[in-house]
């Protein structure tokens, strides 16, 4: 079913979502949900959990849009609502278990010409299944762009840390990769 939309700009549609207007909110979320779910889910392994925090994302957006002050995109400060949601989550869960390390991280997964030949659902696979805290220094890093300063802030952890966990989730993707390409050859070898 298709559904007329009331708000046609990001504007309109933040007026109404500053006036309390259950069509604009209902509007807002059907449009990035989709986007922001995938966001929990590089998370947090529950489905169930990313669910909820993706609920408490929007009502967290909704509490604070007045706030948003048209510096920067309107998508990119949900957006750091969602992943702060995600974190505290993960946080209040203790699911997150950092190994402190004083290693310095070398380039992002220098197996490029692998992943660009793997599929983006493959690749999720992977880093769903590094433990938590590699897996969300990662997606931190890599996916989301932060830099280890903000993400060593944002962890309460120091930036040799999550340099360190970069460091060890990039180790572990590599031999993962490489791992599977040893699967593919001795099966269609």
């Amino acid at each position: 079913m298709l559904r007329h939309l009331k708000f046609s700009s990001e504007k309109e549609l933040l007026q109404g979502c500053l006036d309390g207007d259950r069509v604009a909110q209902r509007q807002l979320y059907d449009q990035y949900s989709g986007k922001f779910m995938a966001i929990c889910l590089r998370y947090l392994k529950d489905r169930q959990l990313a669910e909820d925090i993706l609920i408490q994302s929007f009502m967290k957006i909704f509490e604070k849009i007045g706030q948003f002050e048209s510096k920067g995109s309107f998508e990119g400060w949900m957006k750091r609502i969602v992943v702060t949601q995600a974190l505290m989550a993960l946080r209040t869960e203790k699911q997150q278990v950092l190994h402190h390390s004083l290693e310095e991280a070398s380039q992002i997964l220098d197996a490029t010409e692998t992943i660009t030949q793997m599929e983006a659902a493959e690749m999720l696979t992977l880093v769903q299944e590094l433990p938590s805290g590699y897996r969300t220094v990662f997606n931190l890093f890599v996916i989301e762009g932060y830099s280890h300063t903000e993400i060593a802030q944002l962890l309460g952890i120091t930036e040799s840390t999550s340099k360190s966990q970069l460091n060890r989730a990039r180790n572990v993707l590599k031999e993962k990769i490489a791992s599977l390409q040893l699967q593919e050859k001795t099966t269609h070898g």
